[in-house]
């Protein structure tokens, strides 16, 4: 039960949860003998509530359950970064946990920086502090919920802890996806009359962010009654990147070509880059690129 007048409480109304959260259930007691140590309250709920995946496309959750967990909870910084340390002392100003009052990683991002636990004093105190990749610090005296909240709320700011901020708070589970690429030919309307067209048939859709650089667009959007994850774009060719759930294949595939049709673009090819759908016509393998929100 998770208290009502809680940061997470406020996660949960500004993010829905999954319906189920990947690797968010298990024994907590055994992993936290394994670690050594308590883990925050918070932090037991938070991962309960979502699981593995990742917030508004930039933090990855870390959890201590499932065999095939990429971004499993583990205490390996003296390990990874040990030797680092040992050469560049001035650059890792904190100790690694099991060490005392050392960082313990509870999420990652697309930057490669870590989100780590300061595990000084009992874990409800342990305030958070991000490590970049450049061997950057910022230090937010709370803990993993609280930081989760004031952050998507905006009360709370980082410069190594990037996303979209124009476009509302969201969750994507990491569950199996498959992605293809759809390649297009170009049409007669307006790119942004067929991304108007995609989107209306499709919809209801939520924004996911995108750019425009040089004549070039990238647009990333959800379905959202599907979860289904899209990009239009111009960036890397004129191309629609899906990303589904295996299981709903054919229906992915009649919708999108339907819209397709119905913005007057003829398919060039289709790829599939990860996983194991097959959609028509014969498929012509492109270049992987990562899907919208993809988590690690």
């Amino acid at each position: 039960m998770v208290d009502a007048h809680s940061p997470l409480a406020r996660v949960i109304e500004r993010v829905p949860p999954p319906a189920e959260a990947v690797n968010g259930r298990g024994n907590w007691a055994d992993k936290e003998l394994a670690l050594g140590t308590r883990l925050p309250d918070d932090y037991k709920r938070l991962v309960e509530t979502y699981g593995r995946g990742d917030f508004w496309g930039a933090l990855c959750l870390c959890t201590p359950f499932g065999d095939d967990n990429p971004v499993r909870l583990e205490a390996d910084l003296v390990e990874v970064f040990g030797p680092l340390r040992e050469s560049w002392p001035e650059e890792h100003p904190y100790p690694f946990f099991p060490e005392p009052g050392g960082l313990l990683t509870w999420a990652v991002t697309g930057d490669s920086a870590q989100l780590c636990w300061l595990t000084e004093g009992p874990p409800e105190s342990w305030p958070v502090v991000i490590w970049s990749r450049d061997s950057e610090y910022e230090r937010f005296d709370c803990g993993a919920a609280a930081f989760l909240e004031g952050w998507i709320s905006g009360r709370l700011s980082s410069e190594l802890l990037h996303h979209e901020p124009e476009v509302a708070p969201w969750f994507d589970a990491a569950i199996e996806r498959d992605h293809v690429y759809v390649r297009l030919e170009e049409g007669d309307l307006p790119y942004t009359e067929r991304l108007r067209i995609l989107r209306d048939t499709l919809a209801p859709t939520a924004d996911r962010g995108g750019y425009e650089y040089n004549g070039s667009r990238q647009d990333h959007f959800i379905v959202t009654e599907t979860g289904w994850q899209l990009t239009y774009e111009t960036a890397y060719a004129h191309q629609l990147r899906v990303a589904f759930p295996p299981a709903e294949s054919e229906a992915a595939r009649q919708a999108v070509l339907a819209a397709i049709d119905r913005m007057g673009c003829a398919v060039q090819s289709i790829g599939t880059v990860h996983g194991t759908s097959s959609w028509n016509p014969p498929l012509t393998p492109q270049p992987r690129e990562q899907a919208p929100g993809q988590c690690i």
